[in-house]
């Protein structure tokens, strides 16, 4: 991948500037009549199969028309999707448990995953469609969005202008909010580790630190560069699970010593932790894009589900056991409830701080690729590789800014949950599908099915949302400005 952005190898983690949008598209180029075959959506769980064809179908493929320079194989797409999913979030599912009790963490956690996991299904499915109506290969997440719109009603197209920007901002939003999480866990882990040897200074003093090495790191123009350091982490990450869970399994309480219901007013900041823990929802349809073989991404055995129903499973898994074992005190990562004075548990922190530094880099990459490769480049005609960095450079500080004001790892995982993923990975895919098959039901009942499913999933999108941000910003009020 060169600088400016352009495809050519592969993707997630080594190619996410995919996730970007490309110059707006142009009104449907093909005949408004439906064929009375056209039931693409029979199963939302399946690629339209060569079975279910229509003449328009076998006229294009999108998947046969796909020029893609160094595809990505099955394992590769699988270890993509694991690798984007296991990040901070996993460890900050004993505090989400916590807000939830453990029977309802139990069940709501497993609900989640396959409500994320339903939602990337029809967002892919939904985009295959699109992909073959417009005769194009592949489209990006905004593209998608915007292609919905085009083709659903004709009272809602006006709304296509806006979609691209919508669809970038959350992006954009979600990828720095990320970043940020990603700045107070590395700062916090390493607070925590060097307090048993200096005196306790501010979390903020070591985020100041960390500054400097965030700003280098995201210098880095080319992320080949960084594939051996993330290849080191992957196996430093799989060592810290490993040692935590001694931690974890060690001594455990009995289950009957906490509570399997929490308060209701803390679910939001259950809900949002496990959305933004679970979803990858910005590198799915660009692994699938450059999959060497897409139509096994979305299968009943493919790439989707078989990452994601080990991912629902693991994130179950620890967040019991992790809020059996500490209860309350779970904190917003679990790094942080292991003993501060043992030289085992010192080393996960520092390891698990090292593997987020690296990650900031490739997470921090997509609103780099976003704002300067797709809008700002372009209007820059002198000097374009200084203000390259001087834009690399705001977006880490801009990560650094929000961390230091906002410096609780609970609150800004929930926070950032339900802002961004209730909107990317729950409402807008049900949207696209709603407005993309508008006209392919036949029938009162089937057409009534189909709109109250999507409208369902968008109501409760909604109130992740509203309830989830409204919880998430009271409670950092309360614990960070009220007594100013």
């Amino acid at each position: 991948m060169d600088s400016s952005g352009t495809s050519q190898g592969k993707m997630g983690y080594d190619n996410p500037a995919l996730v970007g949008s490309t110059p707006s598209l142009s009104p449907p180029p093909y005949s408004e009549i439906k064929s009375e075959k056209q039931e693409a959506l029979k199963t939302v769980f399946v690629v339209p199969s060569s079975s279910e064809k229509t003449l328009k179908d076998e006229y294009y493929n999108p998947y046969e028309n796909r020029e893609v320079g160094h595809p990505v194989t099955f394992s590769d797409a699988l270890f993509h999707i694991l690798k984007a999913s296991l990040g901070t979030g996993i460890l900050a599912m004993p505090n989400a448990f916590h807000n939830a009790g453990y029977l309802v963490g139990f069940v709501g956690t497993l609900f989640v995953g396959f409500l994320c996991t339903y939602c990337i299904h029809i967002l892919i499915s939904s985009e295959y469609e699109l992909c073959r109506r417009r005769k194009k290969p592949s489209m990006t997440y905004p593209e998608t969005l915007e292609a919905a719109f085009l083709e659903g009603p004709a009272r809602f197209r006006w709304l296509s202008r806006y979609s691209d920007f919508a669809a970038n901002l959350f992006l954009i939003l979600y990828q720095i909010g990320s970043c940020c999480i990603y700045f107070v866990f590395a700062s916090t882990n390493i607070k925590a580790v060097a307090d048993q040897y200096i005196r306790e200074l501010d979390v903020r003093i070591y985020m100041l630190i960390l500054l400097i090495p965030f700003i280098l790191i995201n210098w880095v123009r080319d992320l080949k560069y960084l594939a051996p350091f993330s290849t080191i982490g992957n196996f430093v990450t799989i060592i810290s699970f490993g040692i935590i869970a001694y931690y974890v399994f060690d001594d455990m309480p009995p289950v009957t010593s906490r509570s399997p219901v929490a308060p209701i007013g803390r679910l939001p900041l259950y809900f949002g932790t496990v959305l933004f823990a679970m979803e990858a929802i910005g590198v799915v349809m660009p692994i699938e894009n450059e999959l060497d073989t897409p139509e096994r991404f979305g299968s009943f055995f493919g790439v989707l589900n078989c990452a994601m129903l080990p991912i629902a499973v693991l994130y179950t898994v620890v967040g019991f056991f992790g809020y059996i074992k500490y209860g309350p005190e779970a904190a917003g990562s679990i790094t942080l409830n292991l003993p501060s004075d043992q030289l085992l548990a010192q080393s996960v922190k520092l390891m698990l701080s090292f593997t987020i530094f690296i990650t900031h880099a490739i997470q921090c990459y997509v609103a780099i690729d976003i704002i300067w490769n797709q809008k700002l480049k372009k209007h820059v005609t002198k000097n374009a590789l200084w203000w390259e960095y001087v834009t690399r450079t705001l977006i880490v500080f801009s990560t650094f800014f929000f961390a230091a004001v906002i410096p609780n790892l609970e609150l800004f995982i929930s926070l950032i949950g339900a802002f961004c993923l209730s909107t990317m990975g729950l409402s807008f895919p049900a949207l696209i599908q709603m407005l993309t098959f508008w006209d392919y039901y036949p029938g009162f009942c089937a057409k009534f099915i189909f709109l109250i499913k999507n409208l369902c999933i968008i109501a409760i999108a909604l109130m992740g949302f509203v309830i989830g941000v409204t919880t998430s910003v009271h409670e950092i009020y309360l614990k960070f400005f009220a007594g100013l």
